[in-house]
């Protein structure tokens, strides 16, 4: 009820101001409580790490990690901070955040604004709160050469392995042209340098559910030796849609068929633990997917149209799966 109060007073704003108003609210009501509850039953072990819990924050919702400590005490797990890029960049011009209540969705061509990496990586020095997983989402400038990309992800690398629990690889978002031509013939490459770079730290790779071919997109990470797979990111795909949206990446209720199709070809093929993330709006979403077999979750557009309820839903029906990767 709290929730539904506050969200239909944010819905008065356009999306982007609402975002950012809720992160400050969340900053400041440091809801620290949730943290003395943590279920240790609830534990997972992924990629080499211990989760409190198998329910995370998508990279995307703090993406200059402002309030990444507040939000742990929700109650997530895991937090995705980013994505980040080593230089500052004002993503795409606004409005570029659209919201769509009646189908549970949103729609965004954010194109990656973020502070930059020396803004923050100080944000993540200090304490885990409540032993809660820290994971960086990295992503190269806009402006950079496409063949210098590489480049952009060995820096951010560079800085952020000291700092980070794991490293998550986009490469999938559509909204820096020529991006997703990374989950191509150059992935193989890309990855295997990333992992090298990062040494101890985990690595993960974050795929489109556009891939047409994902079989070879699991083949080439699994061959590069990262340690895990997300599956997936928003779709240019306009499911359940009719008439003209504004180009980007659709995520939400309707994203979830699509989302789930995608995570079960990728865990046909894959040896490497998946975290699923698209479309999971309720907790009978999430255990969809780890009946399926995904060892973790992330949440987003759930969390915006339920609020901090379906974090406790979906850590509860979570808590049921054992056997961990």
């Amino acid at each position: 009820m709290i929730y539904r109060i506050a969200r239909g007073i944010g819905f008065r704003f356009d999306p982007e101001t609402a975002h950012r108003l809720a992160l400050g609210a969340v900053r400041l009501s440091r809801p620290l409580r949730a943290l003395k509850r943590r279920d240790e039953s609830a534990a997972a072990a992924v990629f080499g790490l211990r989760f409190p819990n198998r329910v995370g924050l998508a990279a995307g919702y703090d993406k200059d990690a402002v309030a990444w400590r507040a939000l742990a005490g929700l109650g997530f797990g895991h937090i995705e901070v980013g994505t980040v890029t080593p230089l500052p960049q004002p993503g795409h011009p606004r409005p570029r955040l659209f919201r769509y209540p009646d189908r549970r969705a949103l729609i965004n061509r954010m194109g990656f604004p973020s502070a930059g990496a020396e803004v923050v990586a100080p944000r993540l020095e200090g304490s885990r709160p409540g032993g809660v997983i820290l994971g960086v989402s990295i992503g190269p400038n806009a402006a950079t050469p496409p063949e210098r990309r590489v480049d952009d992800y060995l820096v951010l690398v560079d800085r952020f392995r000291g700092l980070a629990d794991y490293l998550a690889v986009n490469v999938s978002s559509p909204n820096t042209a020529g991006l997703r031509d990374l989950e191509g013939a150059p992935l193989g490459e890309l990855l295997a340098a990333v992992k090298r770079r990062a040494g101890t730290t985990p690595v993960l790779v974050k795929l489109s559910p556009d891939l047409e071919d994902p079989e070879a997109a699991v083949g080439a990470a699994t061959r590069s030796g990262v340690d895990g797979i997300i599956v997936g990111n928003t779709t240019v795909s306009r499911p359940g849609f009719s008439g003209d949206t504004p180009p980007g990446g659709l995520s939400g209720a309707p994203l979830g068929p699509l989302a789930v199709e995608r995570l079960r070809r990728v865990l046909a093929v894959s040896t490497l633990p998946v975290i699923a993330c698209g479309g999971i709006m309720t907790a009978g979403d999430a255990a969809e997917r780890l009946a399926a077999g995904a060892a973790l979750v992330q949440l987003y557009t759930g969390l915006v149209y339920r609020g901090p309820a379906l974090i406790a839903e979906v850590a509860t029906i979570a808590r049921t799966r054992r056997g961990d990767s």
